[in-house]
């Protein structure tokens, strides 16, 4: 075995300087975009690379199951026999399978899907696929199976996409700074850093960009599953009413309103024939 006689910093500079224009190029992101019968969305984040997917998901894990334990500690979790449970289920069971196709990773992930008694009008899938939906974003929007496909598919749309991974990483890279470089090249603070932040993940909020992203990938994945995509249409003309304009905090980055079914109805001649697929079948 032969050595290098160069000293340690000269062969860490090369690593500082391509750490230091990941840090001043939040827009970076990997060539390669991912495309799938005409749906195309960008590549991923650098970002993301900061902060290893197997942790993110065990955190994911932890936290939903700590979550279920406070809901059935007050009496407010959908039990299996619950309608609404079975109906979620349900539509998840259609949707699952045309997931890997986004992400492999999700070919081995746990699934699970819950339901949250409280009137908010929220909805979550953590990476690894862990779905909830609170009760009140089906009872107060009285939505149709075809919503609430379109509504799952977004929210799978980020664990597929690694948007949480990706946020994490960047909230990571801004937020020790000079502690990241110094330290993550040895790997030596990796894991600390990613168990900080990932006390986030219920409270993430995500770039106007990854929801314009999901929103389409949530599409794809409603239309291929056999649920109708313009149901996105009438989706969010129900919640423009229950917000009185103003989205939910569960999108509070979305465009609102107009904007929003613009973009739907922009996107739709990309997922209608994959519906009329499925519908052949």
């Amino acid at each position: 075995m032969t050595h290098s006689t160069s000293c340690l910093c000269c062969q860490r500079r090369p690593l500082l300087r391509g750490m230091a224009l990941l840090l001043l190029s939040p827009g970076l992101v990997l060539a390669q975009g991912s495309v799938r019968d005409g749906v195309a969305v960008g590549g991923n984040s650098v970002f993301s690379r900061l902060v290893p997917a197997d942790t993110v998901e065990q955190s994911a894990a932890e936290q939903y199951a700590q979550m279920l334990q406070q809901a059935a500690a007050k009496n407010a979790l959908g039990g299996k026999n619950h309608p609404q449970v079975k109906r979620l289920r349900a539509i998840a069971r259609r949707i699952i399978p045309h997931a890997v196709g986004w992400n492999p990773r999700a070919a081995s992930w746990r699934w699970e899907v819950n339901l949250i008694g409280s009137q908010q009008i929220n909805a979550f899938c953590m990476p690894g696929g862990k779905i909830a939906f609170y009760s009140g974003i089906l009872d107060q929007l009285k939505l149709t199976d075809a919503e609430v496909a379109n509504v799952m598919g977004h929210e799978v749309a980020h664990a597929l996409r690694e948007h949480a991974r990706e946020r994490m990483g960047k909230n990571a890279a801004t937020g020790i700074g000079a502690n990241l470089l110094s330290n993550v090249l040895g790997l030596g603070q990796l894991g600390q850093t990613v168990t900080s932040y990932g006390a986030q993940l219920l409270t993430l909020q995500f770039s106007r960009s990854d929801e314009s992203e999901a929103d389409l990938v949530g599409m794809e994945l409603a239309a291929r599953a056999g649920f109708d995509p313009r149901a996105g249409v009438t989706l969010w003309q129900k919640m423009a009413a229950a917000s009185k304009g103003a989205p939910p905090q569960w999108l509070s980055t979305h465009p609102s309103g107009n904007t929003r079914i613009a973009d739907i109805q922009a996107n739709l001649p990309k997922v209608l024939p994959l519906y009329a697929r499925s519908q052949n079948k």
